[in-house]
């Protein structure tokens, strides 16, 4: 039997009211704030990703889909959403517009990770970019927006997690301050943090291992090592979020897994679920543009995981309402009253009203039983007493209530019913 691949998983008919409930909540947050929805294509060029991600980021080095096209070119499946949309934003001009420029998107990302609980080989991404500014009050409008989010889903309980790992100024500074502390620790720390120390010795502070991450616990902070521009930055941002009356915590840890971030770094996260769990994550990227052949551009985001999302609100057992169902089954006896039938299931479709014909070859009580496992609030029955009459009965499933109504009016008379609904 064929099965998903591993690591990818379908979105059943029963999940589809979670989707629709992220989105449409995601959406109507976006035009609240004036962002405009932008979609990039699902490949592109690997090296968009290698220059923009950063080559020693686990990402580059572990996860990706890459291939060879038929055309020769190095492709790569989207990995994560930010490089695409500086991508957009300076080949078609973008720049020549009102600044800042306001972005959001959906989008699948694909990731060779191990699976695991709202992890995905194939995920789903909601995120939002901002570039064309550099003021700390557009991060805390960022930062605003995701906490709005998760406020407007009805998810309570969560973390938010705020730290600044400075820019190209102060940053080589502070990583030869990391060094020096882990100088005589690295022997006794994971494979990884041992390259890390060599490649990229801010992610030595983001490892999982439960040893290195002790080690990480006690490091410097970089806060404690911006220069006079970032510290100025991280000060207001402190100042705005305590104006606006969000919860935060500073985590001096907190550096995130791609190399494009600058100053601001931040993680929203369900209290006691540890960092694997984290539903909403972004930053400040002031350099990917220019890494990308650009102008000088600021540039700040976020994205929320789906999955993770639904998975946090299915924990919280949070009411989301019901999808509307099916309206109404039309059932009939008979090939003359199946003509009739089609007919008229057609005619509610054009009015706007869902509905199905019954299975073929059921008896009523069948066509019933099915009306009511399907869950649909009425029954419109064409049976040979109403084809004499050319008339239709409209029964209430719920009630058990019925009424025989004329055919030219059944559409009428099942939209004032369902209105009252």
């Amino acid at each position: 039997m064929y099965r998903a691949p591993r690591g990818t998983t379908d979105i059943l008919p029963e999940e589809q009211k979670y989707w629709s409930y992220v989105r449409f909540t995601a959406e109507k947050i976006c035009k609240n704030y004036g962002y405009s929805r932008l979609d990039t294509p699902i490949f592109e060029q690997t090296d968009l990703f290698v220059r923009g991600v950063g080559e020693v980021t686990d990402i580059v080095e572990k996860e990706m889909y890459s291939f060879l096209d038929r055309g020769g070119d190095y492709l790569t499946l989207r990995p994560e959403g930010t490089a695409s949309v500086c991508r957009a934003y300076l080949e078609h001009g973008m720049h020549n517009l009102p600044q800042p420029v306001r972005l959001f998107y959906f989008s699948p990302t694909f990731r060779y990770e191990r699976p695991q609980a709202g992890r995905f080989r194939q995920h789903h991404q909601f995120g939002v970019e901002v570039l064309g500014e550099s003021d700390a009050s557009i991060d805390v409008e960022i930062i605003d927006m995701a906490w709005r989010f998760m406020n407007n889903l009805g998810l309570n309980d969560l973390n938010l997690l705020i730290n600044s790992i400075g820019d190209k100024e102060c940053r080589p500074n502070y990583l030869s301050v990391l060094k020096a502390y882990y100088e005589d620790k690295i022997g006794n720390m994971c494979k990884d943090c041992k390259q890390r120390m060599i490649r990229n010795p801010l992610r030595l502070l983001d490892c999982k291992q439960d040893f290195c991450s002790l080690i990480a616990a006690n490091a410097p902070r970089s806060i404690d090592c911006l220069c006079i521009a970032c510290l100025e930055h991280w000060e207001n941002l402190v100042c705005y979020l305590t104006k606006l009356e969000i919860p935060f915590t500073i985590e001096p840890r907190l550096v995130r897994g791609l190399d494009y971030y600058t100053r601001t770094v931040f993680e929203i996260q369900p209290q006691d679920a540890g960092s694997q769990s984290t539903i909403c994550a972004g930053g400040r990227y002031d350099g990917l543009i220019e890494e990308l052949r650009g102008q000088t551009t600021p540039g700040i985001g976020f994205a929320a995981g789906i999955e993770r999302i639904i998975l946090a609100l299915k924990n919280q057992n949070v009411d989301i309402g019901n999808e509307e169902g099916i309206r109404a089954v039309v059932a009939y006896m008979g090939e003359e009253a199946k003509e009739k039938a089609l007919i008229l299931t057609s005619v509610l479709h054009r009015k706007g009203i869902s509905a199905v014909i019954a299975p073929d070859g059921k008896s009523l009580r069948a066509q019933m039983r099915y009306a009511n496992n399907i869950g649909a609030a009425y029954a419109v029955v064409i049976g040979e007493e109403e084809l004499k009459n050319d008339t239709v009965v409209i029964r209430d499933m719920n009630l058990g209530d019925q009424r025989n109504v004329k055919f030219g009016s059944v559409e009428y008379e099942l939209g004032v019913i369902l209105d009252k609904d």
